[in-house]
């Protein structure tokens, strides 16, 4: 790879790191704040003691945050939110677990920030003369399909425990009211601005500015102890490289043929398929980066393929980073399912909420 090259490659990704740092500094100064809590609590309260009602409301909290503040920071933030909820009203955690395990991956589809394999999708879209806009339009039904059907697999397999009554609420935890506002209201406003089309990298990058002020303002403690994560960003980098090489080696001709050529339901499935197997067999973010190259030639393939590697990484426990986060948080909070069952509901809800969301691109195209 010459040096052009390696810039090339590195201009592309500089973008992407740049959102995915400062959107974690946003996450995490949001959950200091009590942000995270205080919808945990809100939904309790609204669930009005019916557990089938608080579940509902948890998940349209999850969903709301994967979309606006992606994938990853549902699964750090939000696992331990839901596991404390369960605990507090004596019901059972496994619902919640994996509620927002599955809703962190398949409600990861409607704007580019919602998942990283999203935002390097855009570069393609662009190219393809679609841009931002068009992506929403194009993912707007795959991505209401994935979520529909994660619920209703999640309503079935857990219908014992989602059922019945709960104990009165648990009081919230005391938080900083001035952080706490400047906080929500940076959390609520990044959304509308990352639909419209603004640069997610400036969006975000500004959005973790204020945060920083506001937080070194009030506790300069939670900003010395902030975690931002310097060393993924460059393992991201690297990887992107490696693949990048990789593919100029030799390895793209063996990627097309694994996922076929034209945009018809067959070809569609094949492309989302191969995207499924990928992620799972290995990550869906290198799955992502190897088969762009060969599916990059029609929005609705690149899609397919956007399907398989955010709505099916539910099988296997490294899949996604999301999951891994996932695992490590409930570890804390005690809280295991077994991994011969992870996989076979994983599966059952990737089967569903993938083919809903392949069938509803489909239908759009």
């Amino acid at each position: 790879m010459s040096a052009a090259e390696l810039g090339d490659v590195l201009l592309r990704v500089l973008p992407v790191l740049i959102f995915f740092v400062a959107i974690t500094v946003v996450a995490e100064i949001a959950d200091a704040a009590g942000v995270f809590d205080v919808a945990g609590h809100w939904a309790s309260r609204a669930g009005r003691h019916r557990t089938p009602v608080l579940w509902l409301l948890f998940v349209l909290v999850a969903v709301a945050c994967t979309i606006v503040l992606s994938l990853d920071t549902t699964a750090v933030l939000l696992t331990p939110v839901g596991l404390a909820i369960a605990a507090q009203l004596g019901i059972s955690p496994v619902p919640f677990a994996l509620t927002t395990l599955w809703i962190a991956n398949t409600a990861s589809m409607l704007l580019p920030v919602s998942n990283l394999t999203n935002l390097l999708s855009l570069h393609h879209f662009e190219q393809l003369g679609v841009g931002h806009a068009g992506y929403v339009r194009l993912a707007a039904l795959p991505a209401v399909a994935a979520i529909i059907g994660t619920v209703l697999v999640l309503a079935v397999l857990h219908r014992r425990d989602l059922r019945g009554r709960y104990a009165p609420d648990a009081p919230p935890e005391p938080h900083d009211p001035t952080l706490l506002k400047v906080s929500a209201a940076v959390c609520v406003a990044v959304g509308p601005l990352f639909a419209v089309g603004l640069s997610p990298a400036w969006v975000a990058g500004v959005a973790a500015v204020v945060l920083v002020v506001a937080a070194w303002s009030r506790d300069r403690d939670l900003v010395r102890h902030l975690s931002v994560p310097w060393q993924m960003a460059l393992a991201v980098a690297a990887l992107f490289v490696v693949i990048d090489a990789a593919l100029q080696l030799g390895l793209e001709p063996v990627l097309a043929s694994l996922a076929g050529d034209g945009s018809s339901a067959a070809a569609l499935a094949r492309v989302a398929g191969a995207g499924a197997l990928a992620a799972n067999a290995a990550n869906n973010l290198p799955a992502y980066i190897a088969l762009e190259s060969v599916t990059a030639d029609a929005p609705q393939r690149l899609m397919a393929l956007l399907i398989g590697v955010n709505v099916a990484p539910l099988v296997t426990p490294w899949a996604s980073l999301a999951t891994l986060l996932w695992a490590q948080r409930c570890r804390a909070r005690g809280v295991r399912v077994p991994a011969g069952s992870l996989a076979v509901q994983g599966l059952a809800c990737a089967l569903v909420a993938g083919g809903l969301a392949l069938a509803a691109l489909v239908l759009a195209g």
